[in-house]
């Protein structure tokens, strides 16, 4: 059973006050982008995990962890256990979303581990876990799981667990710059809240952005490249501070957005086309600008048994 599973770039992360239970109230408004991982699994006696990067892919995959210690062993452990089953199966991810890099791949492969192992395990004529059910379970893995399992463009709310589909039309084109190394999520929002302390500010509740939402609905790239907006950029280049570099390149070259997505390193450009995407691509390149360079469009769907 294989299941590709999309990788996201936030459009807008807002984000609020931290809240009692260690988290921040956000505005995620997701979008799935065809760079996808592959989740295999198949009967085996004991639950075991192994990663590799996809063909063609310059993914480092040396850092992720195999056995129970990975996102997607997890996720089959929470398939089996509302199952009552043993986990007895075999999954082999292959990466081509960036390790680290503010992409959501881990969750992706959280997510499609559920789609798989349901499908392996669950009774087909009478299934228990059905979609309601496997966003739950995916909730409770991470705040990113639920989007990788929805796909297409949604707005989350609360820990960005909270979705609701936003309207898109057309297709957009992406170019994203993958840097050398990763950046720790939980680093990242500590030096978001330290920056936000040193300047005395008190962040209010988030709200989704009307421009942004506007130039999804009508299909204006140039609008939305207008409307991006991060609010973890900052903290992600004071941390990595070579990815000023990248975006000023981007810009440069005539890229209609930039932005650090989500909690980077990876740097994501909109450009007009595809036509316009190559181009752009061929110049970051030129210019160095990037440990490696991947072209990708969304909205696509998401967790999708192949």
């Amino acid at each position: 059973m294989t299941v590709r599973v999309p990788a996201k770039v936030n459009l807008q992360l807002s984000v609020g006050p931290l809240r009692d239970d260690g988290y921040h109230d956000l505005v995620n408004v997701f979008h799935a982008v065809s760079l996808a991982d592959e989740v295999t699994a198949v009967p085996s006696e004991r639950l075991q995990v192994s990663v590799e990067a996809a063909p063609r892919s310059r993914v480092d995959v040396a850092g992720v962890p195999s056995g129970r210690g990975n996102l997607a062993a997890r996720a089959a452990l929470l398939v089996a256990a509302r199952l009552g089953v043993e986990p007895q199966a075999a999954l082999r991810i292959r990466k081509a979303i960036p390790v680290a890099g503010g992409m959501a791949g881990g969750s992706a492969d959280a997510a499609a581990a559920l789609v798989a192992c349901a499908r392996l395990w669950d009774d087909r004529e009478d299934p228990l876990l059905g979609r309601a059910e496997l966003l739950e379970l995916a909730a409770e893995l991470g705040s990113d799981v639920p989007f990788a399992l929805v796909g297409g463009t949604a707005v989350g709310l609360g820990r960005g667990e909270r979705l609701t589909p936003a309207l898109t039309r057309g297709t957009f084109h992406w170019v994203f710059a993958l840097a050398e190394g990763g950046l720790s999520t939980p680093a990242v929002y500590d030096e978001c809240d330290r920056l936000r302390a040193a300047r005395g500010e008190r962040p209010r509740s988030p709200k989704v952005s009307q421009e942004l939402m506007t130039a999804l609905a009508t299909g204006d790239a140039k609008g939305l490249g207008g409307a991006l907006t991060n609010d973890l950029q900052p903290a992600a280049l004071l941390l990595k501070p070579a990815l000023r570099r990248t975006l000023a390149a981007g810009r440069d070259l005539g890229a209609l957005g930039a932005l650090v997505s989500g909690s980077g390193p990876t740097c994501a450009f909109l450009a007009e086309s595809d036509e316009h995407a190559a181009e752009l691509e061929a110049g970051l390149d030129a210019a160095g600008a990037a440990a490696a360079l991947v072209r990708a469009h969304g909205p696509v769907p998401g967790a999708t048994i192949i």
